[in-house]
């Protein structure tokens, strides 16, 4: 199994995005929108059928998987096999504090996949030996900077060979 550990703040759309009381998840960005930049991953990962995501963003934890999952497109939702925190078998407040590399280096442990990279703004606390799996973006332009975008897609190629 080939798997993407996925990000949603500051790579699906910029990274100031707030758990409102009252109106849920918002972005305080003036002129940005949820979700922005999703459609190029879909582009990306359009030719890559064997690839699977699993969520290891923190709208997991503070919504639910169900919720994280129900807010991509359709196609990304097909690809969605799981989540790096699992309720039923967590203690939500351990894993929260646990930076995002360890989280996803955890799930990496108990899932064993075939290859796996992912696509996170977060770059803090990463083991040293998984470091090169990671495709860091900028929280204030994610998915939309050429870079990363060329990035993933060399990653994936190197899937097909």
């Amino acid at each position: 199994m080939h798997v993407l550990y996925l990000d949603f703040d500051g790579v699906l759309h910029d990274e100031d995005v707030w758990l409102h009381p009252e109106r849920g998840i918002v972005m305080a960005t003036p002129g940005r929108r949820l979700f922005e930049w999703q459609s190029i991953l879909v582009d990306l990962l359009a030719p890559h059928p064997e690839v699977n995501i699993v969520l290891s963003t923190a709208w997991v934890w503070a919504k639910s998987f169900s919720y994280a999952k129900s807010q991509l497109h359709a196609s990304l939702q097909a690809r969605v096999v799981g989540s790096t925190y699992a309720e039923d078998r967590m203690d939500r407040r351990e894993f929260t504090m646990l930076p995002r590399g360890m989280q996803i280096w955890g799930d990496v442990f108990r899932r064993e996949p075939l290859d796996w990279f992912a696509i996170d703004d977060d770059g803090f606390g990463w083991p040293a030996w998984c470091r090169e799996k990671l495709i860091q973006t900028e929280g204030y332009c994610g998915l939309s900077d050429a870079a990363v975008q060329e990035r993933i897609r060399r990653r994936l190629a190197r899937w097909d060979e």
